[in-house]
């Protein structure tokens, strides 16, 4: 098992970085965005060497949506400095928005994976990714339905782990599928707070 926690260190460390990220994420606090930064590095490592190339290309954008969460939860998106950024819904005109960029996104990427690269599951990939690529930005936004995505994503992503033998990976991806219901839950009632 030590010899294995070795060998495997970067998904590892990748996986309780995660994990903290997530906690963050549930309880609003800021911290959130630099683990994301951490965790993105290490699993763009961990997708190259499993062939995940869009999951790879996507922990470039983490890294930037990271800086730029960090930045908007600390600063730009305050009314009041003192006051955190409030949970909002999505409307119908940012929810068809939303829609039609993923859309795009998975065309984009499914195309490249497809005739670029030797990808085992392109479309899924491409799948996991565009609706990723929104969710997160979502979160910059403190947009409370970014957690039904995210059950979407991760449930679908546990798959694709475990066909990679990504066991690590799988396990945290059901932790972040039934965790993103409790973040949902726990930003739903926080939202309702607001709404009194």
């Amino acid at each position: 098992m030590i010899a294995w926690i070795i060998e495997n260190w970067i998904e590892v460390f990748g996986v309780i970085s995660g994990l903290l990220f997530l906690y963050f994420e549930i309880k609003e606090n800021y911290l959130m965005w630099p683990l994301g930064l951490i965790t993105s590095a290490l699993y763009f490592v961990i997708f190259f060497k499993s062939k995940f190339y869009a999951d790879m290309s996507l922990q470039i954008y983490y890294v930037a949506i990271s800086l730029y969460g960090w930045y908007f939860w600390t600063r730009a998106g305050k009314t009041d400095k003192k006051e955190d950024v409030p949970i909002s819904k999505l409307n119908l005109k940012q929810a068809i928005m939303y829609l039609v960029i993923s859309t795009i996104l998975f065309v984009l990427y499914a195309n490249i994976l497809v005739k670029y690269t030797d990808s085992p599951l392109p479309y899924w990939d491409s799948f996991t990714t565009a609706l990723s690529i929104v969710a997160t930005f979502m979160l910059t936004r403190k947009i409370i339905e970014q957690w039904l995505i995210w059950v979407v994503i991760d449930a679908v992503s546990l798959g694709l782990y475990i066909y990679k033998g990504l066991y690590p990976t799988a396990i945290l991806f059901t932790v972040y599928t039934l965790l993103a219901i409790v973040g949902y839950l726990q930003w739903k009632k926080s939202y309702n707070k607001l709404i009194l």
